[in-house]
C-alpha cells in the first residue's frame, strides 16, 4: 500500500515573538515560523503554518477541531 501526503497548513498556538519570527506550539512541540505574512501577531493567538510561514489567523475553536481531526487522521496510520 502507498501512502501520499500533499502539504498541509497545520494550526499551533503563537507563544513567543522575537521581531519576524515567532514561536508556534503544535501540541507541546515548538517550531520557530516566519511572521511576516501576519499583520500585528499577537501571542497567544492560533495561526496555520505552512513551509515555515505562518500565513493566516484562525480562531481558537476552529483550530481545535482541526488539530483533533489531523490526531484522528494520524492516530489511524
Amino acid at each position: 500500500m502507498q501512502i501520499y501526503f500533499m502539504c498541509l497548513g497545520v494550526p499551533g498556538k503563537l507563544v513567543k515573538i522575537v521581531g519576524a519570527k515567532g514561536i508556534v506550539s503544535f501540541g507541546g512541540a515548538k517550531r520557530e515560523v516566519d511572521l511576516s505574512l501576519i499583520e500585528k501577531p499577537i501571542i497567544g493567538e492560533y495561526v496555520i503554518v505552512h513551509a515555515g510561514f505562518a500565513i493566516e489567523r484562525i480562531d481558537e475553536g476552529e483550530a481545535r477541531k482541526t488539530i483533533k481531526l489531523l490526531k484522528e487522521t494520524f492516530d489511524s496510520f
